[in-house]
């Protein structure tokens, strides 16, 4: 399976391409012009794009996405907004037009309340959960993962998805990468939305 990475470059996103060429699969990381992209993993191929901009042939090709990109909490609401929200739908809408068989979102914990988060995550999260739910709308096999707060650390595969998930507990890297690899083609988690952790 040929997938697009957009966020290859971030914590969650350089697992994730590891993880895709340990499965046979063929990793494409989406990269802006300029970007570090010289510690992803020999065998990844590089497509260079920016989700402010996206071109049209950035999915010729491409089998599924994967939407590891996340500004976080300290960037400027606009930027978040850019990227977050409109980076995201602009990358949705293009798969259904290129025919694209399915797409996986690393979304965020409290995407369902965003006005019960703290001020500086509030404008993230409402960014996130437009651009789920038109994910949700756009008629493409989805899923949506939002994992508790993230570590570095890479996990032993042991997670909790679901009603059970603790908001306070964490969720490592590593294991996040694992689900988002195992959403491109496990049916059981087709158009589903689901809170994750890692298990203790």
């Amino acid at each position: 399976m040929r997938v697009l990475i957009a966020g290859a470059t971030g914590l969650t996103g350089r697992r994730l391409t590891q993880q895709l060429l340990d499965a046979q699969h063929t990793p494409i990381a989406m990269v802006r012009k300029g970007s570090d992209w010289e510690d992803l993993p020999q065998g990844v191929i590089i497509r260079e794009g920016d989700l402010t901009a996206i071109d049209a042939s950035l999915l010729d090709g491409i089998d599924a996405v994967v939407f590891a990109a996340g500004s976080g909490g300290d960037t400027s609401t606009e930027m978040t907004e850019k990227v977050d929200r409109d980076g995201a739908i602009a990358l949705i809408d293009l798969a259904v037009r290129q025919g694209v068989e399915r797409f996986v979102m690393l979304s965020s914990i409290g995407t369902d309340n965003p006005g019960e988060a703290p001020a500086p995550m509030r404008p993230y999260l409402e960014a996130k959960r437009a651009a789920d739910d038109h994910l949700k709308q756009s008629g493409l096999q989805y899923t949506i993962v939002r994992p508790v707060s993230l570590t570095k650390e890479e996990g032993s595969r042991a997670v909790i998805l679901g009603q059970d998930v603790d908001p306070d507990a964490s969720a490592a890297r590593g294991d996040v990468a694992a689900i988002l690899l195992r959403a491109l083609s496990d049916d059981t988690l087709c158009n589903q939305t689901f809170d994750m952790q890692s298990a203790a």
